[in-house]
Order: structure tokens, then sequence, then C-alpha cells
């Protein structure tokens, strides 16, 4: 399992975020809308992975919506833009789902979701999520099994020019949590991922394409900070109550 993408609640017009990426060269764009949640977002790709930068389009229905997501985005929300989660990708859904129930996890049902993008295209995928109650504690990742096969998503994209040659030298090297128990949380995302803890405190989680760390925290259980690689600038910059790191470091791989 890869990360896939990682998912930024903007309480704004996404106009003005993506005018700060692109003003420090992170090639930004408009992604579409979730006609069936009332939000639309923008999108900043890597080469293996992506922000989502998810905002409110339509509060009529996003209020009537009960899909996980949209509440967890209608609970953080009220506090202001932030990092709300992120989401693993995945080739087989419908048997991670089975896996997840083995080890005694309660999952919701697979979802089929899509967005129409600027272009008018329709994008496709399945959704699945771990049933929990929406709280200030770090939700589970959701997971993602995408309707076309990785390299043929990217071809599209770097077609329509979602993707540039400067997002496709650009990984997300790691994401920072801050929780109450890192070791713990570690232990039990490590559980549903299938991936043994590292680091000396046990607190690390590698994935093939990305870095998952937890540290102590008293506030609210979030993703607080994401590492960005292969930039030409080394910065670091808070977008919409989001720290990013950005390098020039490139460290992993090619996961296309």
């Amino acid at each position: 399992m890869l990360l896939d993408h990682i998912v930024h609640f903007i309480d704004d017009e996404l106009e003005a975020v993506m005018s700060d990426l692109v003003k420090h060269k992170l090639n930004a764009v408009k992604g579409g809308s979730h006609e069936q949640w009332g939000t639309y977002n923008s999108l900043l790709y890597t080469r293996n992975s992506y922000i989502e930068f998810l905002a409110v389009e339509d509060k009529e229905v996003l209020q009537r919506s009960n899909h996980p997501l949209i509440m967890h985005l209608k609970h953080d929300l009220p506090n202001g833009s932030g990092f709300g989660t992120i989401c693993i990708r995945t080739t087989n859904i419908e048997g991670l789902k089975k896996v997840l129930e083995s080890k005694g996890l309660h999952t919701t049902a697979v979802f089929n979701a899509q967005r129409r993008t600027t272009t008018g295209d329709i994008r496709k995928w399945k959704m699945l999520f771990i049933d929990e109650e929406v709280g200030d504690s770090l939700p589970f990742p959701f997971f993602i099994e995408w309707e076309e096969p990785d390299s043929e998503r990217y071809e599209a994209l770097i077609k329509d020019g979602t993707v540039q040659e400067s997002n496709l030298k650009l990984t997300i090297d790691a994401c920072h949590f801050q929780v109450a128990h890192p070791r713990s949380v570690a232990a039990q995302w490590g559980e549903v991922l299938g991936i043994k803890p590292t680091g000396e405190e046990e607190n690390e989680l590698v994935l093939p394409n990305s870095k998952l760390i937890f540290q102590h925290g008293e506030e609210k259980e979030r993703l607080k900070k994401v590492v960005v690689a292969g930039h030409e600038e080394k910065l670091q910059i808070e977008v919409a109550g989001g720290v990013y790191e950005i390098g020039k470091r490139f460290v992993r791989g090619d996961f296309l």
C-alpha cells in the first residue's frame, strides 16, 4: 500500500490557497466538484501522491451528507482550516475490507465516488473507512482504489496539464502527526496497515513512498506537518493552518 493523498480542509476560497502555493513555485491546480457531497477541491500532485485542498461548495448538500470524510470535515471546519486525514492507496479494496474485519476492525461499506473535473471529465474511485466516531482523536487513514491503473491515471493528468514536470520531481517524504500516545498510535496504525513500527521510540511507520511519524502533543490529534522533497528551494510555509516543510532532497523512488 502507498500514501495516496493528504486531505487538507479549507474554510475559505480555494483560489487564495492556490495563489499562495503558486507564489512558492508549487503547481497547484483546480480539481473539480464532488456534486454528491457539496465540496470541491484543488490539487497539488507529486510523483506518486498528492495533496487535496478540500472546501465547501454547496452548504445544503454538505449538511445532508453522512459520508465519513464529510462528517470529519463538518467536525473540523468550525475551528478553521487545517489538515484532516490521509488516504492510503490499494489495488484490492474489497480484499482489504475482509482483512481489516478479520482483525476485529469494523469498517464501512465500500463507497463508489466520482469527481467532475474542470474539463467536464468524470474520474471514479472506491473508498473504504474504518467505522469510528468523529472527534478530536486522530482518525485512522481511509483507503482508495482508483478505477484506472496509476500509470494510465498519471498519463491523463500529464496530458491535461494537471501534472507538470515540476510536480514529477516532488515526493511527500514524511507526515508528522501530533498525538497523546505516539507509540500506542503507531502500533494501532501498524496493525491496520500491516507494518511494524520502527525508530528508537517505535513511533514511525515506513510506507514504500512516504514515512508516518507520530509525535507527542496535548492538542487535538491531527496531522501537523508535511515534508515535501524535490523542490528547487528550501523553505517552510504555513498554508491555511497546515505546515509544509519543503526541501531539495529527493528521498524516495519511482512508484508509478
